[in-house]
C-alpha cells in the first residue's frame, strides 16, 4: 500500500492552494521526510477568517437536507479513500496500520452520525403563562449556528479528532478555520480535499497548517465566535486566557486510572488494560496510566500484566503484527525515559520495559511510584503505566480522585452497587464499567473536568456548543 502524492496543498476558503512546501512531514518510524505540505502565514489566516465571516449567513441558510448531503458525501468518499487515509496516518503518526484502519472507520462513523444529527437540531415550545401577568403569551426556542469557528486539532488522532470538530460544524451550519497539528496534518488536508468536492458556500472552510508562532489569529481574532482546542493542558488553558470574548471548549489531558476489584474477570481485565495502556504507544489522553489493583489479587494480576506487556510486538507500524510503534518524536520518547528514571530513583520498581531506541520506547510497567513523581502527577502520554495496591473500594475511589485531571476512569467489578457508587463519586467526565477509561464511542458525550477541559465532544453535544438558543415570544391577546 502506498500513496503516490507526496506534496499536499492547504485549503483556503474551500480551495486548494500551494504557496509553498515549507512544512516537512516525517515518517515517524524512519525519521525521513515523507511528505511536504503548504504552510499558511498570518495573511492567509486573516483571509480565511474573513471568508468564514462572509460564509456565516449562507451556511446558516442551508437547509438541513443540504447539510446532510455534504456530510453523506464525505462518508462515501472516505470509504472510497480508506486505504489512502490509513496509510497516510500510519506514516505521519507512526500509528500501527491496523489501528490506523480503525481510526479511518471512526472518521466515517463520526461523519455518519453528524449526517443523521443534521436533521435533528430541534427546539421546544414553552408555555409562558406561569402567572397571571403572562396570560396569553406563548414561547418557543430554537438553536442557531454560533458563527465562524476556530479549530485546533492534535497529532495523536489526526483524523477522528479533526472530524469531531468539522462534522458537527457542518451539521449545524458553522463555517470554520482549522489548524491541524504540524506533525500530522495530512488527515485534515485529505478531509479538506473531500469537502472541496461539495457545493458549500465560499469561505465555509479553511484548513491551514501553520507554525505555532504564526497562528495567534486562530485564538485572538474577535471575528471568530468559538475556539475548540484539543491538546495539552498548559497550551489549552493559555489559549483560553487569550481568547477574548469567544466561547471556548477544551479537550485536554489526563492521567487516567483503572480499578481492578477482587471480583473482576481477571483475564478479561488484563487484556483490556494492556490495550488501554499501550494502544498507539500510549499517546492518548485517556490511555491507562494508573492501574489500581485490589490487594487480594495484586500479585496474580501483576504477574499477568508483566507477562502480557513483555509479549507485545514493537516495531515498524506498517507491519500488521506490530502493536506498539514509535512515539511522535525522539524528544517525547526521551522525556518519558527521563520520567521513568526519576520514578526509579525515588523508589519505584521497574517491572518491564523502559528501553528506548530513537522514538521507540518499549512498553513499560512500574510499581511503588512516589506520589510526587512526575509519572504520577502529570500526563505520561506514552507507553508507560504503573501499578498500585488498594484495600477497599473507598480507598480506590480516593486515589482516582487524587489528581488534577478528570477525564475518564474505568472500573472492573461485578458489584452493581460499586459501579453506581463510582458513577456518583468519581470526579471525572466519564466512568466506564468493566472496561478501560480508553474506551470511547463517537456519539457519546466525551470530555473532562478539572484540568482535563471544558465542554463535551460527541457529535450531538458538540453541536450544542456550536449553536446558541434563540427565543421567540408571541403575545396572543
Amino acid at each position: 500500500m502506498s500513496i503516490l502524492q507526496t506534496t499536499y496543498p492547504l485549503f483556503l476558503n474551500n480551495r486548494p492552494a500551494q504557496p509553498n512546501t515549507d512544512l516537512a512531514v516525517t515518517d515517524k518510524f524512519t525519521g525521513e521526510v515523507a511528505f511536504r505540505v503548504a504552510q499558511a502565514d498570518a495573511a492567509m489566516i486573516d483571509e480565511a477568517i474573513a471568508g468564514a465571516v462572509k460564509a456565516a449567513q449562507p451556511m446558516a441558510r442551508m437547509a438541513s437536507f443540504e447539510r446532510q448531503a455534504v456530510l453523506q458525501h464525505c462518508v462515501d468518499r472516505f470509504r472510497a479513500r480508506a486505504d489512502e487515509l490509513a496509510y497516510a496516518l500510519c506514516v505521519e503518526a507512526g500509528k500501527p496500520i491496523r489501528d490506523s484502519e480503525g481510526e479511518v472507520s471512526r472518521l466515517i462513523d463520526t461523519f455518519r452520525i453528524a449526517a443523521e444529527e443534521a436533521v435533528r437540531m430541534t427546539g421546544e415550545v414553552q408555555p409562558l403563562d406561569i402567572s397571571a401577568r403572562a396570560r396569553g403569551y406563548q414561547g418557543m426556542w430554537k438553536r442557531v449556528p454560533i458563527g465562524p469557528c476556530s479549530f485546533i486539532s492534535p497529532f495523536n488522532f489526526p483524523l477522528n479528532l479533526a472530524a469531531h470538530k468539522i462534522a458537527p460544524a457542518l451539521a449545524v451550519g458553522c463555517p470554520f478555520v482549522m489548524k491541524p497539528a504540524s506533525r500530522t496534518p495530512l488527515g485534515a488536508l485529505i478531509i479538506g480535499d473531500v469537502l472541496a468536492e461539495t457545493n458549500l458556500p465560499p469561505g465555509a472552510f479553511s484548513i491551514l497548517p501553520a507554525s505555532r508562532d504564526g497562528a495567534d489569529l486562530f485564538t485572538t481574532d474577535d471575528r471568530l465566535k468559538l475556539l475548540s482546542f484539543t491538546g495539552s493542558p498548559d497550551v489549552g488553558w493559555d489559549l483560553k486566557a487569550r481568547a477574548g470574548k469567544k466561547k471556548v471548549t477544551l479537550e485536554l489531558g489526563g492521567n487516567a486510572a483503572v480499578v481492578i476489584d477482587h471480583d473482576a474477570d481477571l483475564e478479561d481485565a488484563v487484556t483490556r488494560v494492556i490495550f488501554g495502556a499501550f494502544y498507539q504507544s500510549g499517546q492518548s489522553c485517556i490511555g491507562v496510566q494508573r492501574i489500581l489493583i485490589h490487594a487480594d489479587i495484586y500479585d496474580r494480576v501483576r504477574a499477568m500484566l508483566v507477562e502480557h506487556t513483555s509479549a507485545l510486538v514493537c516495531g515498524d507500524p506498517k507491519e500488521r503484527d506490530t502493536f506498539v510503534g514509535p512515539m511522535i518524536s525522539e524528544g517525547e520518547a526521551t522525556r518519558l525515559e527521563q520520567w521513568i528514571a526519576e520514578a526509579v530513583a525515588t523508589g519505584a520498581r521497574l517491572l518491564c520495559g523502559g528501553e528506548r531506541r530513537g522514538a521507540m520506547l518499549t512498553p513499560t510497567l512500574l510499581e511503588d511510584v512516589d506520589p510526587a513523581a512526575q509519572l504520577n502527577v502529570d500526563e505520561a502520554f506514552g507507553p508507560v503505566a504503573f501499578l498500585q495496591r488498594f484495600s477497599s473500594i473507598d480507598e480506590a475511589f480516593d486515589i482516582v480522585n487524587d489528581s488534577r485531571f478528570g477525564l475518564q476512569a474505568g472500573i472492573f467489578t461485578r458489584d452493581l452497587f460499586k459501579a453506581l457508587d463510582a458513577w456518583d463519586r468519581l470526579d471525572v467526565g466519564g466512568v466506564v464499567i468493566n472496561d478501560v477509561p480508553s474506551y470511547r464511542v463517537d456519539n457519546m458525550p466525551y470530555g473532562g473536568v478539572k484540568d482535563s477541559g471544558l465542554g463535551r465532544e460527541g457529535v450531538r453535544f458538540a453541536m450544542e456548543d456550536m449553536t446558541e438558543i434563540r427565543n421567540l415570544v408571541i403575545r396572543r391577546n
